[in-house]
């Protein structure tokens, strides 16, 4: 095995060990249920992502390859066109079959003729699979993201309360004190926007290509949960003015007075925030930064502060700008930036061209990356995207000013 294959291994090995790592806290049950179409069963995360592998890499190059079970690529199937009919993304919860047990079966099963297939291959083998490997452990890491981001949101539904796991490296526990915002000053001109072709992105991080930036002011932290608290007692979420229109509409539809995991609490005839937590129920940290708000609620608090979202571009280019914190490894930060291609941009071949390309209409673009995004998973190149509406990420703000 040469010491490509060896290292490709080992970081398959590693990956897929971290999928189950996350998922052990939690009970079978927990692992079963669906709060909402736009989450997924923890089970439904740890069988799709191994799907992914029987399908784009075994099922191809691995001569004599037999499926663990042929109604498997129905039911683990995301949204992949090009290989036939799936069960509704709204009724994974459905599936109490296969039970827990059998889903680690599977997962056994793949990797050991992942396992199989890369021992006995030659040098062409080898060249042809390792790009496509690749490609799937960073789409489990993007899975492993959302197992945690869907069962946070699971246990919100619960009236117990429970946490995933106590005493986690939470967004609470990684506040910067409360300082007040320093405006760094970014000269703008022509910059390099996109990847730079040295190792992994998704293709949606490429072409690499000119960007003509005004001058602007991007703040040196996050806005933090003091900040966006007292957007709420100044009458946020009662002030059209502030709002987007479609945001509006969904604050009216919706009934949203908070963010989405923020709860009431009156100590004493005083009004407290708590906030709910992969570590559980706590109190507010008022320098923590605010978390799970949509793009229109980002969207209204910085017109109320003052200032607007950045462009990705913008994000892009400060993000080694002296003086910038809290780029990554806190909240998925939104921007003002649709989800659109960029110049040049072609699909992955095959299979591969329906991961990304197809969905970028209706989308905004986040930058960063949050406490739930694996280790040595972000970069500053990388486009995540979601609709404005969505709530259960952990999505915050980055403001900037026009300079």
């Amino acid at each position: 095995m040469s010491v490509v294959v060896s290292g490709l291994q080992r970081a398959y090995d590693e990956v897929r060990h971290y999928s189950l790592a996350l998922a052990e806290p939690l009970s079978a049950e927990d692992q079963g249920v669906q709060s909402m179409p736009d989450a997924s069963p923890t089970k439904w995360h740890l069988a799709h992502t191994t799907w992914f592998f029987e399908t784009v890499v075994l099922a191809p190059h691995a001569p004599g390859y037999r499926a663990f079970d042929e109604r498997y690529a129905y039911l683990f199937n995301s949204y992949y066109e090009a290989l036939g009919p799936r069960h509704a993304r709204p009724q994974r919860g459905l599936l109490t079959r296969p039970s827990l047990q059998e889903v680690h079966a599977y997962r056994r099963h793949v990797d050991a003729s992942v396992a199989a297939l890369l021992a006995s291959a030659d040098g062409d083998l080898a060249a042809r699979v390792e790009p496509l490997i690749t490609l799937g452990l960073h789409h489990e890491q993007q899975h492993q993201e959302l197992m945690l981001t869907d069962i946070l949101h699971a246990f919100s539904c619960n009236p117990l309360l429970p946490a995933y796991r106590a005493k986690l490296n939470d967004a609470a526990s990684k506040p910067l004190h409360s300082q007040p915002i320093e405006w760094l000053r970014q000269a703008g001109g022509v910059v390099q926007i996109g990847h730079d072709g040295e190792g992994f992105c998704f293709d949606n991080e490429g072409p690499r290509h000119q960007y003509l930036l005004r001058p602007y002011e991007i703040a040196h932290r996050l806005v933090t949960c003091g900040e966006y608290a007292a957007f709420i007692a100044d009458g946020g979420y009662t002030r059209p003015e502030l709002w987007l229109s479609d945001g509006w509409a969904a604050v009216q539809r919706e009934g949203w007075s908070a963010p989405i995991y923020w709860m009431r609490a009156d100590d004493a005839g005083r009004e407290n925030w708590r906030v709910f937590g992969l570590s559980g129920l706590y109190a507010l940290d008022p320098d923590a930064p605010v978390s799970n708000l949509s793009f229109y609620e980002a969207a209204a608090y910085a017109e109320w502060a003052g200032a607007r979202l950045p462009t990705e571009f913008e994000w892009e280019a400060a993000f080694d700008a002296p003086g910038i914190e809290q780029m990554t490894g806190h909240v998925w930060q939104w921007t003002r930036s649709s989800y659109d291609p960029y110049p040049g941009f072609r699909p992955l071949p095959g299979v591969a061209a329906e991961y990304n390309g197809k969905f970028m209409v209706g989308q905004q673009v986040l930058r960063g990356g949050s406490i739930a995004t694996p280790p040595r998973h972000s970069r500053p190149t990388y486009r995540n995207f979601f609709p404005p509406a969505a709530r259960w990420q952990f999505t915050g703000v980055r403001l900037v000013r026009d300079n």
